[in-house]
């Protein structure tokens, strides 16, 4: 051994360089935020609760194309739809088992009028499994809750689509 080795190894050198490493990191600004009063920015492709939209004069967006029902890879939608009186179809149900999705979007991808989208709420625990199938009715209250940045995400999105 050398003698600046030995120098090292008797004043315990990386000891002392580990320290000055953490009061570099002590004084600086902290990177956790206070999460339920704070929360992080979420990108506008987020996929998070689904939603169904309404157009702006309050009718619901479906035509009862079912395409999204035909996309879903874990067969989590469910939908029926009969003809109205003016000629146009509209779902009679349109459930979404939420314990059986994947949160892939290609339920949105493949909604030819943004009927149905992934919206940015994330926080939707629910303390029993039944609360996780989304009726119609459901779908549209969060459709009619979440509009505004729902509709602000897809014109964000949209030079990528």
């Amino acid at each position: 051994m050398n003698i600046g080795q030995t120098i090292k190894a008797f004043t315990l050198w990386e000891f002392v360089r580990a320290h000055a490493l953490t009061l570099k990191y002590f004084f600086k600004a902290k990177a956790t935020i206070n999460y339920p009063y704070e929360k992080n920015p979420i990108s506008p492709r987020f996929r998070g609760e689904h939603a169904l939209r309404r157009y702006p004069n309050g009718e619901e967006r479906c035509i009862a194309c079912k395409l999204c029902e035909a996309v879903c890879p874990a067969q989590a939608i469910t939908i029926e739809a009969e003809p109205r009186d003016d000629g146009s179809r509209r779902t009679t149900r349109y459930d979404i088992d939420m314990t059986k999705c994947i949160y892939c979007g290609l339920c949105a991808e493949a909604c030819p009028v943004d009927a149905v989208v992934e919206g940015p709420n994330f926080e939707f625990a629910t303390e029993t499994r039944e609360e996780l199938i989304y009726d119609k009715a459901k779908l549209l209250d969060n459709g009619d809750r979440w509009e505004r940045v729902i509709a602000a995400n897809l014109a964000a999105d949209a030079p990528y689509r």
